[in-house]
């Protein structure tokens, strides 16, 4: 195993700062940063060595081990104690195949739960980790006073929860009226200081930078790319559940995009080991109502135009100034990825239909849903080929937007008929005739 610690390092000018100062841009160029992990560290085993490792690390138990994160730790952060790592049991999760929806598709289809975790999103994969590391600093020393985060409201539930139980104060600024109740109790639940802002996201950003730049408080949004680190198992996990190999499609909602540079940099790290050998085409599908990357995209990977998003039921991308908007450009270029833009009607027909064949999708899964579609009806998505959707947070959350899906009730969108329970009365010929009549 390689003796060389991690550290930040630019993606512009390749300025490295040690692991340990609390930066979130590149002192020199004002560019994003990235952890970098030697190339040795992935070389310290052979292909078949790593995967015994991992395979024998059973998700479910407690401790590192059974984290669908830190079974895989000797590529993340390399070198932090074990003793200093806060795990609530993320990852793990299913790849879930609907054999009828598949049927219906044309098309080899699975979903990759990240919702299924304990804040109910995949931000605990991230979450982990960077809590993890303040753990350590504050244990060494660093005055570290609490962690903060702006969010849609995902981001805010994993921090207050990994910053409950490492015991470390955490601060949420959240846009007010855009954040579903059941988010919003979550971060409250844990004891997190929240501030509800009459603005959106992109404002919250630009509050909690400042107060991070000048509150002495450690930044937990994906700028930071610790949470990237946690992210990238998507991509282990997703290998490791296909008996190490690989789709030809991964799909994800796009937001801030952090996740879509975390899926690429998770399938590069696979194959400098020498498990696999290529990289899955990425298909990052996002909300019209906040598409920049889309137009981006359209425009032969144009420099970002930010946007004033708009409305959309996919609350929690509806991010119009990206800050991950360089990495995911790298990402989907390496890739050879691709970026689609989905309505809000295809989004609710999307909803309805993967829910009419077993599954509970969130809008912004529902979103990623869309994009496959739309690849499927162009024919940019094969018959043949095998496509993971990475679903990033659980449907219970978002209980507003599947009761309007199911009514019927979303303005400027319409679905054939609305889903209503039969009410009768307390008498079993009617019962009788109610459930099996036509």
């Amino acid at each position: 195993m390689s003796s060389v610690a991690p550290t930040f390092q630019c993606i512009n000018c390749s300025t490295r700062v040690p692991l340990d100062q609390a930066v979130y841009a590149c002192p020199t160029c004002g560019h994003l940063l990235e952890v970098h992990i030697d190339p040795e560290v992935f070389r310290a085993r052979g292909p078949e060595e790593w995967k015994a490792l991992f395979d024998q690390r059973l998700a479910g138990q407690p401790g590192p081990d059974g984290s669908g994160v830190w079974r895989f730790r000797e590529w993340v952060l390399p070198g932090l104690p074990v003793d200093d790592i806060v795990t609530l049991g993320e990852g793990g999760s299913a790849l879930t195949r609907s054999p009828r929806l598949n049927e219906h598709l044309g098309i080899d289809l699975l979903t990759k739960q990240c919702g299924h975790t304990l804040s109910g999103s995949f931000k605990d994969l991230g979450m982990t980790v960077l809590i993890s590391h303040v753990n350590r600093l504050r244990k060494l020393g660093h005055d570290i006073p609490a962690v903060a985060c702006a969010s849609t409201g995902d981001t805010s539930a994993a921090l207050a929860a990994y910053g409950a139980a490492a015991g470390i104060r955490t601060l949420v600024l959240l846009p007010t009226g855009k954040v579903s109740a059941a988010q919003l109790v979550q971060p409250l639940s844990h004891g997190a200081r929240v501030l509800a802002i009459e603005t959106d996201f992109d404002g919250c950003m630009v509050h909690v930078q400042k107060l991070c730049g000048e509150g002495n408080v450690y930044l937990a949004n994906s700028k930071n790319s610790l949470r990237i680190e946690g992210q990238k198992t998507v991509a282990f996990e997703i290998c490791q559940g296909l008996r190490w190999k690989l789709p030809d499609w991964v799909v994800i909602p796009g937001g801030n995009l952090g996740n879509v540079s975390a899926l690429a940099r998770g399938f590069e790290q696979l194959r400098l080991a020498g498990i696999t050998d290529r990289i899955p085409r990425i298909m990052c599908a996002q909300a019209s109502a906040a598409d920049p990357l889309y137009n981006s995209y359209e425009h032969d990977f144009a420099p970002l135009v930010p946007q004033q998003a708009q409305d959309t039921m996919a609350n929690a991308i509806r991010i119009g100034n990206p800050v991950s908007f360089p990495k995911a450009i790298h990402a989907l270029k390496a890739s050879a990825g691709v970026v689609t833009s989905v309505t809000e009607q295809e989004l609710a027909e999307a909803a309805r239909e993967a829910d009419a064949h077993g599954f509970f999708l969130c809008p912004h899964t529902a979103v990623a849903y869309g994009g496959i579609k739309q690849g499927i009806k162009s024919g940019l998505i094969s018959k043949s080929q095998q496509v993971v959707v990475v679903s990033t947070a659980h449907g219970l959350k978002f209980t507003e937007f599947k009761n309007h899906c199911a009514a019927d009730t979303i303005p400027s969108v319409e679905l054939p008929e609305p889903y209503r329970p039969i009410h009768v009365e307390d008498d079993l010929a009617q019962v009788l005739n109610a459930a099996l009549g036509e």
